[in-house]
């Protein structure tokens, strides 16, 4: 068992403000442990209700409000998005001024995908994003492991890289046949699958839904709504461009990115860290993961990447209270200035440029431009505070 101190105190945080949480992650990331946490802890009376099981589901199709109403204390709710009808359920329930109890739900898909869930608990509800496990967790030690296998708990704790494989392989298999049907979305497994491999090797890249849907014979707008699921389902990053009045032609188009690099490297035949190290996508994949774990540890609202059809580039752009912060990720065991740095700073008025590299030494690179390990970027910026989502 990994200690997870940070996210249980972000969902503790989370319920003394609001009479509602929303934990939110891609299945098999760690909900319900954390749920199971808060529940051991919890000073009171607790109910846990997992629609996963049949009395559960049970328990809340019929007459939830008569379920509900007379519970105090903490009560959770599991796999919420197979009843959506409950967020209309919670809404007065949560506008009581007695707080007598405060609701914790657990979804597997994004607010945008469940009808109804926006507007029912609009200023009622703080949604905490769970990721999988970060360095911070796991230890700086055994980085190549997470970045090998991902952050799924029991894809990283696997008693070997084979056994990891073999669990990441059990869990796509799992998502486009049976979870992402349960959610009602009627797209043909096979080809979702397909496409998902597909996305794989355009990882790190410019989005471009025609070129996708020529290749798997179907149209753009059929893999924008492909895209859209598995966006949804927090299984896919779309990193949007960001764009402003410089006088020279932007990219805008966004990336896309399998968030979780074990998942990646399941669908790209990579079972052990010599095979990803000779691998052309390795300085993708680098990217790819150390901008999840960077991004575990900012709470940002709306990250971005920055690039000009000349060129210049920034991986990840991120913006508060009118300062800014570009960061760079290099595979590279000594990265140097370039001219897209200069470039970028100049350009886009940057406070701090971080380069983000697999390396252990840091160094500076200009007044203005840091080259640093992941560990230490990681507790760098989570000292930045950023404000939480809450609707």
């Amino acid at each position: 068992m990994i200690e997870r101190r940070k996210q249980l105190r972000r969902v503790q945080d989370a319920l003394s403000e609001y009479p509602v949480a929303v934990l939110l992650g891609a299945r098999q990331v760690g909900k319900t442990t954390l749920a199971r946490q808060m529940v051991k802890a919890w000073q009171g009376e607790t109910n846990f209700f997992d629609l996963e099981i049949e009395s559960g589901f049970a328990a809340l199709t019929g007459t939830p409000e008569a379920v509900l109403l007379g519970l105090r204390g903490l009560v959770v709710i599991d796999e919420i998005q197979r009843l959506p009808k409950l967020f209309a359920t919670l809404r007065p329930l949560a506008d009581r001024t007695d707080n007598l109890a405060r609701f914790l739900l657990l979804g597997s898909a994004s607010p945008s995908m469940i009808k109804g869930v926006s507007e029912s608990l609009a200023g009622r509800a703080d949604f905490v994003q769970v990721t999988g496990l970060t360095l911070d967790e796991t230890g700086e030690n055994r980085q190549n492991t997470l970045w090998l296998r991902g952050g799924f708990p029991r894809s990283f704790l696997a008693g070997s890289d084979g056994q990891s494989l073999k669990w990441r392989r059990n869990f796509i298999t799992a998502q486009v046949e049976r979870d992402i049907p349960l959610l009602g979305i009627q797209v043909p497994s096979p080809m979702l699958r397909r496409f998902w491999n597909m996305l794989a090797h355009y990882h790190g890249q410019i989005w471009n839904a025609e070129e996708l849907g020529r290749s798997l014979g179907v149209t753009g707008k059929t893999v924008r709504h492909y895209l859209d699921i598995l966006a949804g389902t927090f299984l896919v990053r779309v990193l949007p461009p960001w764009s402003e009045n410089l006088g020279k032609r932007q990219v805008k188009s966004p990336k896309v990115y399998v968030r979780d690099s074990g998942l990646l490297h399941a669908f790209l035949g990579i079972e052990t860290m010599s095979g990803l190290q000779s691998h052309p996508k390795y300085g993708a994949s680098w990217e790819g993961f150390a901008m999840e774990q960077v991004l575990a540890h900012t709470d940002v609202f709306q990250p971005y990447f920055w690039a000009t059809s000349q060129g210049a580039e920034v991986d990840l752009l991120l913006e508060r209270d009118g300062r800014r912060m570009g960061i760079e990720f290099k595979c590279a065991d000594a990265p140097a200035m370039t001219k897209s740095i200069h470039v970028a700073l100049a350009d886009l008025r940057l406070d701090r440029m971080l380069v983000v590299y697999p390396g252990d030494r840091r160094y500076s690179l200009h007044p203005k431009v840091t080259a640093l390990p992941l560990s230490e970027a990681v507790h760098d910026l989570s000292e930045v505070s950023f404000p939480r989502q809450s609707q």
